[in-house]
């Protein structure tokens, strides 16, 4: 098993910026890839930003230039540094990573509890 701890969200202005926080532990023996998917209320899921184990990122049209995912592979900590939030950003942020696990064959997925990320117009 794998947990995923996320912190960081809150309630923002809009303009303004935010950090989030996700750090894996567990029966961790490599994890491929760590991100960040959102919700918003009445819609489906989204991605917004993913890192590979190798640094290799990914983002969303709506989020680039404006979101950075970064990743502390000794910490097993992937970040998200939101700025210039709208209010269209405003959701429930999930982190998730693939992982491989100590004496288990293939690769599993987990997600984190979600934090909620409110922009005020």
């Amino acid at each position: 098993q794998v947990q995923l701890v996320e912190s960081g969200g809150g309630l923002v202005q809009a303009g303004g910026s935010l950090r989030l926080s996700c750090a894996a532990s567990g029966n961790i023996f490599n994890i491929k890839l760590m991100g960040w998917y959102r919700q918003a209320p009445g819609k489906q899921r989204e991605m917004v930003a993913t890192i590979t184990g190798g640094g290799t990122t990914n983002c969303a049209d709506s989020v680039k230039g404006r979101f950075t995912i970064s990743r502390d592979n000794a910490k097993n900590t992937v970040y998200l540094q939101m700025n210039s939030l709208k209010p269209e950003d405003t959701a429930v942020y999930y982190c998730y990573t693939i992982v491989q696990e100590l004496g288990l064959m293939g690769s599993y997925q987990y997600w984190g509890q979600g934090t909620q990320v409110t922009v005020s117009s």
